[in-house]
């Protein structure tokens, strides 16, 4: 197609776009954006929080016949005040952005599940140190945020809590550690391959 054409084609195209409308005023169509926008933000994120439900994260049979029975064996699933923390509590940051960069991360794991990268318990096995592996450079790289959603230095109580991990968690702050730095494991088995830095 000529240069010429393809340039009178685009703006008789644009002309049309930015023409008024003779049946509809401004203020309707503008309203009739609006109410779906709000529509699709809806849905959006009702599909989206949909996602970071316990229940969706256990579908799969790779996360509930592993990861999942792990956890169910923790502070994090039962204990005495009955707060449980759940998959996305720890995996999903809360903020918008960091958010959607970790949903898109996850549809790549959602690509293993479908290739059949990790569909067996032996393969889920040999690829765990590589997969735990991201996920401690990622909570690191966010200073452990999900664990400091509700876990917090300056709300450890030295008369609540064992003198051995308040001084430890108190050289931890001093130090500028962060949760993940100590606490690998917390709620799902080490991989056979990992190596204590500290021992």
């Amino acid at each position: 197609m000529d240069a010429s054409v393809k340039q009178g084609l685009m703006k008789r195209t644009w002309a049309r776009l930015n023409r008024p409308s003779t049946k509809y005023s401004a203020l309707a169509i503008g309203a009739v954006f609006f109410v779906a926008g709000i529509v699709f933000w809806g849905g959006f994120h009702t599909g989206l929080e949909a996602t970071n439900t316990l229940e969706f994260c256990t579908t799969c049979h790779e996360m509930r016949d592993t990861v999942y029975q792990e956890y169910k064996n923790t502070i994090h699933y039962s204990n005495r005040t009955g707060v449980r923390a759940i998959c996305s509590d720890c995996h999903v940051p809360k903020e918008w952005g960091p958010k959607m960069i970790r949903k898109a991360q996850a549809s790549m794991e959602v690509w293993g599940k479908i290739t059949g990268t990790i569909d067996t318990k032996e393969k889920f096995e040999a690829k765990r140190m590589k997969l735990a592996t991201h996920e401690w450079a990622r909570m690191k790289a966010s200073n452990s945020q999900e664990c400091r959603n509700c876990h917090s230095f300056d709300a450890m109580s030295a008369e609540l809590q064992k003198q051995t991990p308040y001084k430890k968690h108190i050289k931890a702050r001093e130090e500028g550690k962060t949760c993940i730095d100590c606490h690998k494991g917390i709620a799902h088995q080490l991989p056979k391959e990992y190596k204590d830095p500290d021992e």
